[in-house]
């Protein structure tokens, strides 16, 4: 079993002319009562990586380490500077199975290997304050690197790590680092003890933080809003897996955004290579709205009954509506991790390596940008012209949801279109993104209504089922269609003031 925790934490070395004996008196930081001792432990960690070192590239670092109290596999992700979520996983002779999935969008088919041995005698001190209570842990780590693969080198250095301790406030670590600075310690150069290993003891990782050539055509504007979106899918894979908060969701929208580029930008990049793609990014985007639409689902309805008074209250809804989500999430969370360990996801993935290595350009692509996108954006705006004038044509009911909803997904790929045409085109694009997220909102609003009456249908089937009243889910069943109503009455109005504001 993994386990996870935060990890906030800062790294020093010494200027040569101070030397790096000892640490200098912190009972002087301020909010610091006492100074313990906690003795020396030997640490032995060996740093798993692919052979041309993609975790590394990418920040990431996996290890198993012995010594020490928390001896075993553990992975670190990164969150922001200085900011890292660290997963442990028990002792054991091969990767855990629950640490290769989250590096699974990195590795690949690749093999992990080991690539560095660090041996540390680390000397450890924990500052409190006046109740004993924990304050941060600094230790004192003599380090000595062995390279296993890519070289042969060694090296051996001193370091200071300060790490706060669990929910501490980050502004400590200032405190810590003033008076640190003072003894003529310096942030280290290198963001981890890997990344100083490996540039010391044989070839250094390539980096993704690559600074891009300035976009200047519009394929290279286009090519760009791409590769943003290929990265953002990659990053989020970990987090998916984890389910962390809102990152289906995230990874979701990624997969759309570059969909609907290719779609938009159809005169830069050659459809009958980017359609199949589109194709696999609909079919992720699939999969992953599986849990995506349950949680919106779920949210609404939970926020529906706690605006409810007690007196339409009937029956154990909340129960109810638990045990509901419970079973439908339950079941589509093992198959999302399962598309994910897929072949045909780790396909989609260099499918997406290889358009952006040698990417379909077509003649428009060496065009002046603003010409091309600012065409391409005005054309996504003119179909969902179409598709809203559609909509508030028609009489309520079945056939209108189905217009409303197929301009709000219009609306959607108008919004990125504008998204990646902000570098190019300015305010007017900016100005339309806002504009297409506050319809993407409203029609969005529309959508979760009827969405939101299906499940209350099921939900109110299942209690009747059961012999429980399904009175509550007949009261907001009632209060949805209110909501379509309003959204219907509001559209018309809404749309002639983003049609009349259209600066492009």
């Amino acid at each position: 079993m993994a386990e996870t925790k935060r990890e906030i934490e800062r790294k020093y070395e010494a200027d040569e002319s101070a030397g790096l004996s000892d640490l200098p008196d912190l009972t002087r930081v301020t909010g610091v009562s006492a100074v313990i001792d906690k003795g020396v432990a030997e640490l032995d960690a060996t740093y798993y990586d692919t052979a041309d070192q993609r975790l590394a590239a990418a920040s990431l670092t996996l290890r198993r380490r012995t010594g020490g109290d928390d001896a075993g596999w553990h992975l670190k992700l990164p969150v922001s500077d200085g900011v890292r979520d660290e997963i442990h996983a028990p002792l054991s002779d091969t990767v855990p199975r629950t640490l290769t999935g989250l590096v699974r969008s990195r590795v690949r088919d690749a093999e992990l290997v080991p690539v560095v041995r660090l041996q540390s005698a680390r000397d450890t001190r924990h500052l409190v304050d006046a109740s004993g209570g924990l304050l941060a842990e600094i230790s004192v780590d003599r380090v000595h690197a062995e390279r296993l693969n890519g070289g042969d080198g060694t090296a051996e250095w001193t370091e200071i790590e300060v790490e706060l301790a669990d929910d501490g406030d980050p502004a400590f670590l200032d405190k810590v680092e003033k008076k640190l600075r003072k003894a003529g310690v310096r942030r280290s150069k290198s963001a981890s003890k890997l990344a100083r290993a490996l540039g010391e003891t044989g070839r250094a990782p390539r980096t993704e933080a690559v600074v891009a050539a300035e976009p200047v055509t519009a394929g290279d504007h286009v090519l760009a809003y791409v590769r943003a979106q290929r990265d953002a899918i990659i990053e989020l894979d970990p987090a998916v897996r984890r389910d962390v908060y809102d990152s289906v969701h995230r990874m979701r929208v990624a997969t759309r955004r570059m969909r609907s580029a290719f779609r938009s930008y159809g005169k830069v990049l050659d459809r009958a290579v980017t359609d199949p793609i589109g194709d696999e990014l609909k079919w992720l985007a699939g999969e992953l709205g599986v849990d995506r639409d349950q949680e919106v689902l779920t949210e609404r309805l939970t926020a529906a009954l706690d605006e409810l008074p007690r007196t339409l209250l009937a029956g154990p809804v909340r129960t109810r509506l638990r045990t509901w989500a419970h079973a439908r999430r339950s079941g589509s969370r093992r198959h999302l991790i399962a598309v994910l360990d897929g072949r045909r996801y780790l396909d989609l993935l260099a499918a997406l390596d290889t358009l952006l290595a040698t990417p379909p350009l077509l003649k428009a692509a060496s065009d002046n940008a603003e010409k091309v996108i600012g065409k391409a954006v005005r054309k996504d705006f003119d179909k969902l012209s179409g598709l809203v004038g559609q909509a508030v044509d028609l009489s309520p009911g079945a056939e209108r949801d189905l217009a409303i909803h197929e301009a709000r997904k219009k609306a959607k790929r108008t919004r990125y279109s504008a998204e990646a045409a902000t570098p190019v085109l300015g305010k007017p694009a900016k100005s339309l993104v806002g504009d297409m997220k506050s319809l993407q909102t409203l029609l969005g609003e529309h959508q979760d209504s009827v969405m939101a009456r299906i499940a209350l249908r099921d939900v109110a089937t299942q209690a009747h089922a059961a012999g429980e009243s399904a009175f509550t889910y007949g009261v907001l069943y009632g209060r949805e269609e209110q909501t379509a109503v309003s959204v219907e009455a509001e559209l018309p109005g809404t749309w002639d003031t983003i049609r009349s504001g259209m600066a492009l």
